[in-house]
Order: structure tokens, then sequence, then C-alpha cells
């Protein structure tokens, strides 16, 4: 399946990388329309959007979300606080509302996707722990929206300190939510494509019955370097084979004379 990356390859200087210039890529485009026309929806989709049709689960569509914007409430929030800037806050309070709503539907994703995506005992713990985190973001963050709603956004005084302290404490949590989902995909390759197989067989092995199991049963991270001196003895390995080959054809051609 041709993607709009095969078709679209735009040259910035001149054309010298592509080979076409931007005639080159408005030929392709056009190509790459053309052949829109020629597939079903389903084949339409998979070549415009070729990483979301590869994915597993829909969660980490919505991750980045409640990140950026509750993120920005917290900055703008203090900011507007300390600068005594009433309408700053008031768009801090709109960046916290979108942030619980997406946070709400990242944590509903994450649940889905926490019982259908294959891993591991270890990775399990990981999730676990990710899971309770993404709660209580989310939690925290209906509160902080909700005292924000019942005081019509005029919080001051020492309310406004406990509230910015709790404001703190959620981008905290929110690092290490953050922080254990980044840790499952990219250290134990959860959801991803060319780990699926490795996956498979940790989750085969791995029971959520709460029982006690062996250290091996989970995926474990991949050693770059173990590989590379596994390939290294194994090449080392083949050469004095040969070596023992050729020595032997040697002795058996003399013993024959």
């Amino acid at each position: 399946m041709w993607g709009l990356n095969d078709y679209l390859s735009i040259g910035v200087h001149g054309g010298a990388d592509s080979g076409g210039g931007i005639a080159g890529g408005v030929s392709g485009l056009l190509t790459f329309l053309e052949s829109l026309v020629r597939q079903s929806p389903a084949e339409t989709f998979v070549s415009v959007l070729p990483g979301i049709s590869a994915l597993q689960n829909v969660h980490p569509l919505f991750v980045h979300f409640p990140i950026a914007l509750i993120s920005l409430f917290f900055l703008i929030d203090v900011v507007g606080s300390l600068a005594q800037r009433a309408e700053w806050r008031q768009i801090a309070g709109w960046f916290l509302y979108l942030g619980t709503g997406f946070a709400a539907v990242t944590v509903a994703a994450g649940l889905v996707a926490a019982a259908s995506v294959a891993h591991g005992g270890n990775v399990h713990e990981i999730m676990e722990n990710h899971e309770h985190l993404a709660i209580s973001v989310l939690s925290l963050s209906v509160v902080l929206s909700a005292w924000r709603l019942l005081a019509k956004g005029l919080i001051v005084g020492p309310a406004n300190t406990l509230y910015l302290l709790l404001a703190t404490i959620l981008c905290g949590l929110l690092v290490f939510t953050a922080d254990l989902g980044g840790l499952m995909v990219y250290k134990y390759g959860v959801s991803v494509a060319a780990a699926d197989q490795l996956n498979q067989a940790a989750a085969q092995a791995h029971s959520h019955s709460g029982a006690a199991e062996p250290a091996t049963e989970f995926l474990a991270p991949i050693d770059h370097e173990e590989l590379e001196d596994a390939g290294s003895d194994h090449h080392d390995a083949e050469h004095d084979s040969v070596k023992h080959e050729h020595a032997d054809d040697h002795h058996n051609h003399q013993h024959a004379h």
C-alpha cells in the first residue's frame, strides 16, 4: 500500500534533493490523489494516515492533550497570580477545563488499552502504577475544576495558596504518569508492532490472577551491547569451525598421500 509520503517529496532548495522540486512534488501529489479514487474507504484511510491505522488502540492519540493543557494551566495560573492579572487566570481556568476533559477521555482509552495489549508480569506492575497515577491526575483535575467553577474564578489569599499547591502536586503526578507511559513504550515496546511477538510470548506466561511469577516471565529491555557481543561470539565460533574443517581436510589429504 502506497502512502502520501511515497508520492509527495518537495525539494526545498531547487529540487536537488528530490529531483523534481515544487513541480515534482505537485505531480506526486496529483498521482497520489488519483490513486485514492481507486481505493476503498479503508484503503484510503491507511494511505492517508498510515501511522494512526497502525495503532493497536487510540490511547496514544489523546495522551499529549492533558499533558500540554494542564501544564499550560499551571504556568499561566502561577504567573497570573504573581502578576495579579485576573484575565490571565481566566484563561488558565479554560486550559484546566479542557485538560480535565481530555484527561477523562485519555484515562478511559487507557483502561481499554490495558485490557487489550500484550504485556508480561513486570510490565503489568508498571502499567498498574501508570493507571493509578492517571486516575489520580484525573481526580485532582476534577477537584480543581469544580473549585474554580464554584468560586467563579475568584480564588484569592490563603485559599489561592492552597489551590496553587494542589496544582503543583497535579503537575508532579502528571510528570510521573507520563514517565511510566514512556517507560512501557520505549523500553519494553508495549503496543509497538516490531516488539509485538515478544510481548505476546511474555503475555502467555503472564497471569493477572495476582500469583507470584518467576522473574523470567516478563519482557526484558533489549540490551544492544549483549546482542553485539553475542553476534561477535557467534562469528568467532563459525570462524573457528571453518579453520578446524580446513585443518581436517589438510590432514586427510596428507594421510591419503
